[in-house]
């Protein structure tokens, strides 16, 4: 897309990334380092522009970065509760950064959520038809996804911003309390439905190469297919620990157990696979990068 940018092709990249104290703006730091990419985190707060503009005059960067958002602790029901701060960050705060990266000519690559679709007729459970990029969100059953719908869609007029949409991250680090694996292995009871899911390990590394290609608009930022809660469970039992029992109940069940309802459903990568074609269908990637490295090696 035509976005004329301020970096000219042969500057050296250097990112500022929002989201210091988060899971993914902590794993983008780390990729940077690895990579040799120079980057700062911003200090400043989203809903303030000022303080945004102060930490591009400091930085100079060739492109932003936004992993910063209220989710919830421990869940996104906590935004059912807070929803004005929910807005101050998850709306008014996004769009005050993709509007000053438009204003000094920076791309903004914008860690989304996919958490905005449902099945539905023309998308039914099992039917391997994805949402793509251009739908329009369907779900906006919990306070969180409202929020995050409604930014996506006002966003789509800034020719600026790329928007990932992640779903349901995994990552390799098992311990990680916002790890999709780790949560749905600590709960009591979980759903069994196939979902769209993104691994971190494989993915994270692509919106950096997206930054560099300088890509704009939205992606379904996924892995290929879907991957259901038992097979998730079923691997973990395999790789991590053969001796995991778990059980499941039926979404009327968790709908008594919880404030607002969960999401569901699958994405169309296609586009993305356009771009990077070497990416792993879901389950593929969660062994690659998830189990086979955590694996617990059995006693003969």
């Amino acid at each position: 897309m035509g976005f004329a940018t301020n970096g000219s092709a042969d500057k050296p990249l250097k990112f500022l990334i929002y989201g210091r104290t988060g899971w993914i703006g902590g794993l983008l730091g780390k990729l940077c380092d690895a990579q040799g990419i120079e980057f700062a985190y911003g200090t400043g707060r989203l809903e303030d522009r000022t303080s945004l503009e102060s930490d591009i005059a400091a930085v100079r960067p060739t492109h932003i970065f936004n992993a910063a958002g209220v989710t919830g602790r421990p869940n996104v029901d906590w935004c059912e509760s807070h929803k004005v701060e929910t807005i101050r960050t998850n709306v008014v705060g996004t769009l005050t950064l993709a509007d000053v990266c438009r204003e000094k000519g920076l791309i903004l690559i914008n860690y989304a959520t996919g958490c905005i679709f449902e099945y539905n007729k023309e998308h039914p459970l099992g039917s391997g038809i994805g949402f793509k990029e251009e739908d329009s969100a369907n779900f906006i059953g919990s306070f969180y996804s409202k929020t995050k719908a409604m930014v996506e869609d006002l966003l789509k007029n800034y020719e600026n911003v790329c928007t990932l949409r992640v779903r349901m991250p995994i990552s390799s680090d098992l311990s990680n309390p916002r790890n999709f694996i780790t949560k749905i292995t600590r709960y009591e009871k979980v759903v069994d439905i196939p979902n769209s899911m993104t691994i971190l390990d494989e993915l994270l590394p692509i919106s950096i190469d997206m930054a560099k290609r300088n890509l704009t608009g939205i992606y379904n930022f996924t892995n290929p297919g879907v991957v259901s809660h038992n097979e998730i469970l079923e691997m973990y039992k395999e790789y991590m620990d053969p001796k995991f029992t778990w059980k499941n109940f039926t979404l009327e069940e968790q709908a008594k157990v919880i404030i607002a309802p969960r999401s569901n459903n699958e994405l169309d990568t296609t586009k993305l696979k356009q771009e990077f074609p070497d990416l792993l269908p879901i389950k593929e990637s969660l062994i690659k990068y998830v189990f086979k490295p955590n694996q617990k090696t059995s006693s003969a």
